[in-house]
């Protein structure tokens, strides 16, 4: 049973049913349009540029599915198209933050990813619009980085998972339903059902949550604290009259970013004031006070740039560490998590699905051992810190 059928439950349920065709998978999902998934609000990116390893190899991993995914996710004849536009990520960095850029580019180095690093007259001849004069340092992806289509691989996700005999259920899920094993010989609980809002039951081997930024409510029917908040972000639709190839997805050391959209651009920063569970509604404020002086700073033309529109998501910012929480709870072996990604869970969702799958069907992980995202690290107060969150 998968609570949530966003990106990450649908990739599970496609990597259940693709390593196990018998197996029954039940994926729970009480927004099917999805207009409020994070998914779908996502701006979509891949990155190599992280300061952990494990997360470094994840999206090395996740690349070379995305490169082949029309035809991993084939139905048929029909092969989704998740126009992915290896552009690079373009990392920018004052006199502050130049030692931190050069410490996580050794690590990404260390890890096999094709990164440079930019001295300021290297950034102004390749990218002639951007203004370095306050600038030390860049970080560039040369390959395995960029954007995509996020709507379609979620939905190709999806129709794959059900072509391959997963059922989808609109439906709320109210309550977890445990029995305690300790009663019979075992070691801890598990839960036996997953209630929903209609007072139906179903019953499971496994459950795994899936449900976002919404996590954390799903987590407490069965008692556990999970430490995710939802987090509002909005993204910005901007027009620019002035050409600027190439252009990759720029994070600038003041905290946003910005990449192409087509003609257009979006964009979006991380805000001063983060509360959790604001109404998703686009904060124009921002925009206005914070974002476009600190874009035309850096890109002059965008002095003259124009707001289009904008839309607001949630990060499932987990608070701990930054990093997935993935696997089963200490105290209910048949709970699983797959949450707490930070913003970067629709890049790791290929891989993730299957590293969920194998924790399922096989009880480890057999082709990535992600064993240090564990959610057992939480309980034991070990945090695995990632530093280049976005947003």
């Amino acid at each position: 049973m998968v609570i949530g059928g966003g990106v990450m439950g649908s990739a599970l349920a496609y990597w259940l049913t693709r390593l196990e065709p018998a197996r029954a998978v039940i994926v729970i999902e009480r927004d099917p349009g999805y207009e409020q998934a994070s998914s779908v609000l996502s701006a979509a990116s891949i990155r190599q540029q992280f300061s952990t390893p494990v997360n470094i190899r994840i999206s090395q991993a996740s690349i070379a599915f995305l490169r082949n995914a029309a035809e991993e996710l084939r139905v048929g004849d029909d092969r989704p198209d998740i126009a992915l536009r290896e552009q690079g990520y373009l990392y920018l960095a004052d006199a502050n933050g130049a030692a931190h850029l050069r410490a996580t580019h050794a690590v990404q180095k260390a890890c096999g990813s094709d990164v440079t690093l930019l001295q300021t007259i290297e950034l102004a001849q390749r990218y002639p619009w951007l203004n370095t004069s306050d600038l030390s340092l860049g970080s560039l992806g040369l390959t395995g980085e960029g954007w995509f289509d996020g709507y379609t691989l979620l939905t190709a996700f999806a129709r794959k998972a059900k072509a391959q005999g997963a059922s989808f259920v609109n439906a709320t899920v109210s309550g977890l339903a445990t029995f305690d094993e300790r009663l019979e010989g075992g070691s801890g609980k598990r839960i036996s059902e997953v209630i929903l809002a209609d007072g139906s039951r179903i019953a499971c081997s496994h459950v795994v949550n899936a449900a976002g930024p919404w996590a954390r409510s799903v987590a407490a029917m069965a008692g556990i604290e999970l430490p995710v908040d939802a987090r509002r972000r909005t993204v910005y639709v901007i027009s620019c009259p002035t050409p600027m190839p190439p252009f990759p997805l720029l994070i600038d050391c003041t905290g946003f970013w910005i990449r192409p959209e087509g003609a257009k651009f979006i964009a979006g920063l991380s805000p001063t004031d983060d509360p959790n569970d604001l109404p998703l509604e686009p904060d124009y404020d921002a925009f206005e006070t914070q974002l476009w002086p600190a874009l035309a700073h850096r890109i002059p033309a965008f002095e003259s740039a124009k707001l289009e529109r904008a839309w607001a998501g949630y990060f499932e910012m987990n608070t701990f560490d930054h990093n997935a929480l993935l696997g089963p709870h200490e105290s209910i072996g048949n709970f699983l998590f797959m949450n707490g990604f930070s913003g970067h869970g629709m890049q790791q969702s290929p891989i993730i699905g299957r590293a969920v799958a194998e924790l399922i069907l096989e009880g480890r992980f057999t082709t990535l051992d992600l064993s240090e995202l564990l959610f057992s690290r939480v309980g034991a107060d070990r945090p695995l810190l990632e530093t280049n969150v976005i947003g």
